[in-house]
């Protein structure tokens, strides 16, 4: 058993995101492309005594964070222990935020999946991907793409994904916003001006990564759930267009928003469109990132 081990976790941005009928459970069927960028959070899992579970955060949104079992982390590590009957077992968890928070890039979800993969190798279980995507689906949707990474297609709930082949390196610029959206929000207001459609996804936007075109990937990207997300932080519009003003190759609320993605033709493009967007008073700071990366893994 290992004393810490320490994991890096990307976070996601959504290519397509399509919004579909509601399920018996009344969850909505998704159809998505995930890509896992390189913007991400660290985890540091330490080891402690049997039943001594703590989680500190700092860095991006820390302050605002609960660290009790209302946090996806911390709900993380004991379904490990419980899932493998481990009383004798516990860990200090600190978590170095870069991911923003209620921003749509799957930041709690990060932190779970990292975690799942800290303690497996924390407490020496040899736990296989498919075991922690199994319980990482229990803790939510997201979670099982932050521990996939690459790029996706998501069904169902999300959590069914197919590894999407893909040619080339995507560089992104995000506009982060002042304050956040809570997913839940952004579906009920989906549900009030919406109607739901098929999920799939446009083949337009497939045959782009697969050939590595990024003109003709930024002309496809789609978001279901971008209106509702600009009618609840109306600002968001202002964003996204001062962005393709900007040159962007196409503009996207990721997720269930408020940070928006921006697809650059290069990384010294990202650097252009990164100055353009922080001069607005509309956003609280920029970063850039590129993708596809893997999904969380265990530092050397």
């Amino acid at each position: 058993m290992n004393n810490s081990v320490r994991v890096r976790v990307p976070a996601k941005v959504n290519l397509a995101l399509r919004v579909g009928q509601t399920d018996a459970q009344g969850f909505h069927e998704l159809g998505t492309v995930f890509q896992a960028v390189s913007l991400g959070d660290e985890i540091l899992a330490e080891d402690a005594g049997p039943g001594d579970f703590k989680l500190a955060f700092h860095g991006e949104g820390a302050a605002f964070l609960p660290v009790d079992d209302t946090n996806l982390a911390m709900r993380a590590a004991k379904l490990l222990a419980q899932h493998v009957g481990r009383t004798d077992v516990g860990v200090h968890l600190t978590v170095r935020k870069r991911i923003p928070v209620a921003g749509g890039m799957a930041g709690g979800s990060a932190d779970a999946a990292a975690v799942l993969v800290a303690c497996s190798a924390l407490w020496g279980l040899g736990l296989s991907r498919e075991e922690l995507h199994t319980l990482g689906a229990q803790l939510g949707s997201d979670v099982p793409f932050m521990l996939m990474g690459g790029t996706a297609i998501g069904t169902g709930r999300g959590v069914d994904l197919a590894p999407l082949m893909t040619s080339g390196t995507y560089h992104w610029t995000f506009a982060l916003s002042h304050s956040g959206l809570s997913t839940p929000a952004v579906f009920r207001e989906f549900d009030k001006m919406s109607q739901p459609d098929d999920t799939e996804i446009p083949h337009a936007l497939i045959e782009a990564l697969r050939a590595g075109d990024a003109p003709a990937l930024g002309a496809a990207l789609c978001n279901d759930l971008e209106a509702p997300a600009i009618a609840l932080q109306p600002t968001l519009a202002h964003t996204l267009r001062l962005g393709l003003e900007a040159g962007a190759l196409g503009a996207v609320v990721s997720g269930s928003g408020p940070t928006c993605a921006f697809l650059a033709g290069s990384e010294a493009h990202s650097h252009e469109l990164a100055e353009s967007l922080a001069v607005f008073s509309g956003v609280r700071a920029v970063r850039r990132a590129y993708g596809p990366v893997a999904g969380a893994q265990v530092m050397s």
